[in-house]
């Protein structure tokens, strides 16, 4: 008989290509991997992985068992959660993913607002950008996922969302981040962003910087990017020291105590939709549901003072 347990370790062994990345990835011993993925092919009755000089593949029995891991494992999941809200045996858990500019600004008020309200339900938070957190949420490694997409562009069919529920959360601008000497620092009005096609450039994360480039290039030049990382604090202190500008989402300098910068408006306007996402087997779990209904709420504007 095929055990959910030894589907997690083959999904694991299948993302990281050997026993002792999936181990650690999984917190246990590699002859732990090696004795369960031995069980597992012992209940399948074929072979699942083929073990090459560098890294392991799956064999076809193995890539079809695979495929069905991620709607199996998150449908017990689901089924899980709901049985034990129902039977009263704990409040529930939930597993959540995000982004780091959404886990350094919504998570934290809505697990607060959750914590506050359903005290007995646990919640866990890992980081991951899109579209590798959507990735996991659909393998069963989360239960919600905050993600973002670019509405300036066209979506890959790749990175469709057509299978998941989305639940909008806001609408978030980006702005030019310069330093507070720059010749754009203090300008009324936005600044088309050819006028900084001559500068040196501080991108984030692979996809925010396949972005950039993409909006640059269609304003007529590409950038020149001499710093690349995804801790948006470096984005600003890099900017600050004059080695260069950027561009960063408003949620990010939320978190961010923007020091020795000024932020420009820019043209033209750039806008990211952010969301959670959930399997619809998920969405009727209720401890999801209350989580959804937090990071909803966490994402209003602040009330005027």
């Amino acid at each position: 008989m095929i055990e959910a347990r030894h589907l997690r370790v083959l999904r694991a062994v299948a993302r990281t290509g050997s026993f002792s990345a999936a181990a650690r990835d999984l917190g246990c011993t590699q002859p732990a991997v090696s004795q369960q993925m031995k069980a597992l092919e012992g209940s399948a009755g074929t072979p699942l992985l083929v073990r090459g000089a560098r890294e392991m593949r799956l064999t076809e029995a193995g890539e079809a068992l695979v495929r069905h891991a991620a709607g199996i494992l998150a449908g017990l999941t689901a089924a899980e959660e709901e049985v034990a809200a129902i039977a009263g045996l704990r409040a529930g858990r939930v597993r959540l993913s995000s982004f780091p500019s959404g886990s350094s600004t919504l998570v934290p008020r809505a697990v607060a607002d959750m914590r506050a309200h359903h005290p007995g339900t646990k919640v866990s938070l890992v980081e991951a950008e899109p579209p590798r957190s959507v990735d996991m949420l659909r393998a069963g490694d989360c239960d919600i996922t905050l993600a973002f997409r670019y509405v300036d562009l066209p979506t890959p069919a790749e990175e469709s969302w057509d299978d998941l529920v989305v639940r909008p959360l806001l609408t978030d601008r980006l702005v030019g981040v310069v330093p507070r000497g720059h010749r754009l620092a203090g300008r009324a009005g936005p600044a088309g962003i050819e006028e900084l096609a001559q500068e040196e450039w501080i991108a984030g994360c692979p996809r925010c910087r396949r972005h950039l480039v993409e909006v640059c290039e269609r304003a007529g030049f590409t950038p020149r990017i001499e710093f690349a990382t995804d801790d948006y604090p470096a984005v600003v202190g890099l900017v600050a020291a004059g080695l260069g500008v950027a561009v960063l989402p408003e949620l990010a300098l939320e978190s961010v105590r923007p020091k020795g910068v000024a932020v420009v408006e820019v043209r033209p306007a750039v806008q990211r939709e952010v969301v959670a996402l959930t399997l619809p087997d998920l969405a009727n779990v209720p401890a999801v549901d209350m989580m959804l209904a937090r990071l909803a709420r966490a994402a209003l504007p602040a009330p005027a003072r």
